[in-house]
């Protein structure tokens, strides 16, 4: 047991820095994923067809794509372009890309429990495209969508794992380097473990308190 809790005081330096690394990387992928997610849905619901082949078109081929591919464009491909991208700054557009495709279907679906006759409503009164989503069809989609998008967002937070085959410092990386330290493996996993459960347990809180507040009568 003593041998346990060694791993993590011994190695402190080397957890607490990529667990920082990887707040930092779900928080901006969290917050840019869910902005051009939320685009991307006014994207698909748009009265323009050059915007909603756009979306539809973008969601299908990110969805049905491989996250780690998405990496490897970024980190590979992009450079050949002559664009040098830090590996950081490419691990979070690549989330931010994927994730994006979930945040919009998760939207969507929402839009869709928004009655038809509201956003009539709303147009009646001259209210233009951009004013009824802003103002009346997204407030209410976003309530019915609390538990889906959360889930997403659970999901990114562990495919931020992904970034550590790409040189990016992160809490999927930990056991690679503690393993050149010869600490127990089990142990290095176990922890690993710990600290991701307890980077979920606040998107689980959060899911809670918002699906009290925002609870809408069916």
């Amino acid at each position: 047991m003593n041998e346990f809790f060694h791993v993590l005081t011994d190695n402190w330096d080397v957890i607490g820095s990529h667990f920082l690394a990887t707040i930092e990387l779900f928080l901006i992928a969290a917050a840019g994923s869910l902005v051009f997610g939320t685009l991307l849905a006014a994207m698909r619901v748009s009265p323009v067809p050059a915007l909603r082949a756009f979306g539809t078109s973008y969601v299908l081929l990110l969805r049905n794509c491989p996250l780690t591919l998405v990496f490897a464009l970024l980190v590979f491909a992009v450079p050949k372009l002559e664009v040098n991208i830090d590996y950081f700054p490419s691990a979070c557009i690549a989330l931010i890309a994927y994730t994006s495709a979930f945040v919009c279907e998760a939207l969507r679906s929402g839009i869709n429990t928004v009655p038809v006759g509201q956003a009539e409503a709303a147009r009646a009164l001259g209210m233009t495209f951009a004013q009824v989503l802003g103002s009346v069809v997204l407030p209410q989609a976003f309530r019915t969508v609390v538990p889906p998008m959360i889930s997403v967002l659970n999901a990114m937070l562990k495919n931020t794992t992904i970034a550590a085959g790409f040189s990016v410092a992160e809490a999927g990386a930990i056991q690679a380097y503690l393993s050149e330290r010869g600490e127990n493996q089990i142990y290095v996993l176990l922890w690993v473990t710990i600290g991701f459960l307890i980077l979920v347990v606040p998107l689980v809180a959060l899911q809670r308190t918002l699906e009290r507040r925002w609870r809408v009568a069916r």
